[in-house]
């Protein structure tokens, strides 16, 4: 699985985007953008607590977006129009190892 940094050439926010909940019950927590309903609201989920089948509707003025997607989540929605619980839950473990070792990494 690639999880990729954000670029110019990639919005905020979008599909398959990794954002961090600033506000609610979830605040702290991770989640991938499954769907955007307007200019205002998306659809989050993660796998495990929010399944795909029952994504939560957030507003982006309390979302922290971050500067990383996943381009297999990407890819799946595109052309299912879905995406397995599993690879929601691996992409978000894949990005926490990854920003672990970058905050090793600046630690030394």
């Amino acid at each position: 699985m690639k999880v990729m940094r954000l670029t110019d050439d990639h919005p905020l926010p979008g599909i398959g985007q990794f954002v961090r909940m600033k506000q609610g019950r979830d605040a702290g927590k991770m989640g991938i953008i499954i769907s955007l309903l307007d200019a205002r609201y998306v659809m989050i989920a993660d796998g495990d607590k929010r399944k795909f089948d029952r994504p939560k509707k957030k507003n982006i003025l309390h979302l922290e977006p971050l500067n990383y997607f996943s381009d297999e989540v990407q890819q799946s929605l595109n052309e299912t129009g879905r995406v397995s619980n599993a690879k929601l839950r691996y992409a978000l473990n894949k990005y926490a190892e990854e920003a672990q070792a970058d905050m090793l990494e600046k630690g030394d």
